[in-house]
């Protein structure tokens, strides 16, 4: 049985590399693209929404889907564990699954759990983010994804210390880390998650030189997971076993 999915946000770079994956997907087809401006009422009928739209349509298309009782894959930016403890209420008694993955890289996600790995040994964590100059938004959900891993880690040892925080030069505060986001053509996308201690510092970096070819894995693994869950999942590290896992 073919599952029938509804892809919100098809038209962008992201969207236009999810149908890709289910076009050469079997056992996948894409039902219906939606525009981030058009009617949501069109998700009816799908097996599975997709959802590469924009922040602001993002929690409405997650909102709809769980009053339909579909299930769906989330892969716009910007969705804080703030902003998904306001979906948890509506998930858990829907039963649907919903799942956010702010990156579909793999070796994103590796560095993501690299750098939580490493926050309990280090009383210092900034993370710097660049992406192309068309990006929305700011800092990127993988960023905040990282910040929020790192902070979660330490748990034991309390949050890291951010000298000067109340500074606007020193970047948004994310669980308590310094985030400083760049945009600019020429790239497409790079993370740096800084670490420091005495005497010493660790940089954990992440470069996507091209983005449907690192994307494509994750997505492919994503859709069938997203398919099949009855619960809502946060990160691609909760569907691959990247032998490290962190919390959170």
């Amino acid at each position: 049985m073919t599952t029938q999915v509804a892809l919100v946000g098809g038209r962008g770079n992201l969207g236009r590399i999810i149908h890709a994956v289910i076009d050469d997907l079997d056992g996948f087809e894409v039902r219906t693209v939606l525009g981030s401006d058009s009617d949501l009422g069109e998700l009816a009928g799908a097996d599975l929404i997709v959802d590469a739209s924009t922040p602001a349509v993002s929690i409405e298309v997650v909102r709809a889907a769980l009053e339909l009782g579909v299930n769906v894959l989330v892969g716009t930016s910007g969705w804080s564990q703030e902003r998904i403890s306001l979906v948890r209420p509506l998930q858990s008694s829907a039963r649907t699954g919903v799942v956010f993955i702010p990156n579909f890289s793999l070796g994103s996600a590796l560095g993501s759990a690299l750098a939580a790995a490493a926050a309990p040994f280090f009383e210092f964590a900034e993370v710097v983010e660049a992406h192309r100059d068309t990006k929305i938004d700011s800092p990127s959900g993988t960023a905040v994804r990282t910040a929020e891993l790192m902070a979660d880690a330490r748990d034991a040892q309390g949050p890291f210390r951010a000298p000067h925080a109340d500074q606007r030069a020193r970047g948004e505060q994310v669980s308590g880390i310094p985030v400083h986001s760049l945009r600019r053509p020429g790239v497409v996308a790079r993370q740096e998650a800084v670490l420091s201690g005495p005497g010493e510092t660790l940089t954990i970096v992440h470069d996507t030189i091209d983005s449907a070819a690192a994307y494509t894995p994750g997505i492919r693994l994503a859709l069938p997971f997203a398919r099949d869950s009855s619960d809502l999942v946060v990160g691609l590290e909760n569907i691959v076993d990247i032998g490290i896992r962190p919390r959170g």
